[in-house]
């Protein structure tokens, strides 16, 4: 069983058939580089073939849905680039990558906060009174915990879910038409990170990132916020790097945001939607400098 278990990850690293068996050993989890185990608890002694739960039925209904995206995904494919006409694709100066009407848009992202390590911070997603809105609201506390190894702590989080197509294959976006990130929000005058994750080419890039600092103005008003790409810092393992270059605009994977001022108490963001824009006046490509590897 643990030969074929490795087989099937084989599969799906080279040639995309693991997804097709996935649903037949439901809860067969794979190892995620973000896993994280808090100090002091026990090792699992639990041999992987052990929590293997069998479905012969999942494994049918799983090959008929990602056989009836990947109909999809020619159809339109066929359409247009991006699934749009060639004429509307040409000529979009705006796009909105993502909005909050329903319950499923907000099934597009994920929260976390500090209390995954043991913090006492507390994060919360909704829709708002009218549905036309989420808010992210919670507590932020950073008290540290008492396990001997975590130093700092108080954080919360919302980030996007990967996008995938058929067979789980993965689906980066490509926003290589616009230079501008465009933001409807209503915050409570804290300042926010916006980060930035793009579809790494090597494994050892999976912690890079792009960073970029906005401050909520407070109050009752909505407010709109305009990011040309070419602000966004480069960043490793939450340090900002001395090679900086510029977004990669064409392998956006997720978008997210931080929150961790180092201040106690309640938050608030709300947000409308997350657009992208195309300013024509705005050339800069890196706006911080770049320094060269092998100067002559």
């Amino acid at each position: 069983m643990a030969l074929s278990l490795k087989v099937l990850n084989k599969c799906h690293w080279q040639n995309g058939l693991y997804p097709l068996f996935r649903a037949l050993v439901d809860n067969c989890s794979q190892i995620q580089y973000s896993s994280y185990k808090r100090p002091g608890t026990p090792s699992d002694r639990i041999p992987p073939w052990a929590k293997i739960n069998f479905s012969f039925q999942k494994g049918i209904e799983g090959i008929k849905t990602h056989f009836g995206r990947l109909i999809k995904e020619v159809g339109d494919h066929l359409r247009g680039p991006e699934e749009r006409s060639l004429e509307e694709y040409m000529l979009e100066k705006t796009r909105v990558a993502w909005q909050f009407r329903s319950e499923e848009d907000l099934k597009k992202w994920v929260i976390s906060c500090d209390a995954e390590i043991g913090g006492k911070s507390e994060v919360y997603l909704k829709l708002s009174k009218n549905n036309q809105s989420a808010l992210l609201y919670g507590t932020l506390n950073t008290q540290v915990p008492r396990d001997g190894e975590t130093r700092y702590s108080g954080y919360c989080s919302m980030r996007s879910k990967p996008r995938r197509i058929s067979f789980d294959r993965k689906w980066p976006y490509n926003w290589s038409k616009f230079n501008c990130l465009h933001l409807r929000i209503r915050g409570d005058g804290r300042p926010w990170m916006i980060n930035i994750y793009t579809d790494p080419y090597y494994s050892h890039q999976k912690d890079d990132l792009y960073n970029y600092f906005m401050f909520t103005r407070g109050g009752p008003y909505w407010e709109e916020i305009k990011i040309p790409f070419s602000k966004f810092f480069f960043s490793s393992r939450g340090r900002i790097q001395d090679q900086q270059h510029a977004l990669w605009v064409d392998k956006i994977s997720t978008l997210g945001f931080t929150l961790g001022d180092k201040v106690d108490g309640p938050f608030q963001l709300e947000i409308d939607f997350i657009g992208l824009a195309r300013d024509r006046a705005h050339i800069e490509e890196c706006a911080y400098e770049i320094y060269e590897k092998n100067p002559k």
